[in-house]
């Protein structure tokens, strides 16, 4: 659906706080999926070892000009513990391939978002996809989330791993929305004007009702 951007809101001075303080958790709950990330950087000042740098690098980048409140309030992620049954298809891939493509999706957290925009002045949900793909492996998607559906292999939500694509039906009874699996329960999405690329919780809550299918790209 075609919807305007938002005119500015908060004053620069207290978005950035609470821009930063949401990226941190965020990421410290995607450090506790992906270890190897998480040992990458730690910022100063901060007691939340799992800090990755992908998120620390989004964090320090200019405040997007719209209201940045939140989409709901389970898309605040909170710092969580390891769940010590989670399945092993949850775990991320080792696959250098997919820790490649998750760093690049992670250092977009912030971004804000922006209808047809594909570029890191602000992306729609399949725009940051595709860009994500293209940049990071230099795959080429659909343009549209619709088409993107029909795009490699279907996989079962019970066997969800790392890069996989997710896709919703929000507006419809079809493929309107898409984002990229992160493993625990997470998935990361530009949600819509007057949001920011955001980590929301697949596993329960809104996007759990929401979810459609998701797909896999040959070679992850």
């Amino acid at each position: 659906m075609t919807t305007p951007d938002l005119a500015p809101g908060r004053p620069a001075a207290t978005r950035y706080p609470f821009r930063v303080l949401r990226l941190l958790l965020a990421a410290a709950v995607l450090g506790l999926a992906f270890p190897a990330l998480a040992q990458e950087a730690i910022v100063p000042g901060i007691g939340l070892e799992n800090i990755s740098a992908a998120a620390k690098a989004a964090a320090e980048e200019p405040t997007s000009t719209g209201d940045r409140a939140l989409f709901l309030a389970t898309d605040l992620v909170a710092p969580a513990k390891p769940v010590a049954n989670a399945p092993a298809a949850d775990a991320t891939k080792p696959d250098s391939g997919v820790q490649t493509l998750l760093k690049r999706a992670l250092a977009l957290l912030g971004t804000p978002y922006r209808w047809g925009g594909t570029a890191t002045n602000g992306f729609d949900c399949s725009g940051l996809v595709g860009y994500v793909f293209k940049t990071a492996l230099g795959i080429e998607l659909p343009r549209v989330s619709r088409d993107m559906a029909n795009t490699g292999q279907r996989i079962d939500r019970s066997s969800l791993t790392a890069g996989d694509i997710v896709f919703f039906k929000v507006h419809g009874k079809r493929v309107d929305h898409v984002g990229i699996y992160v493993g625990n329960g997470q998935f990361l999405h530009a949600p819509s004007t007057g949001k920011d690329v955001m980590v929301s919780r697949l596993d329960q809550g809104y996007w759990s009702g929401k979810f459609m299918e998701a797909r896999r790209v040959a070679g992850l």
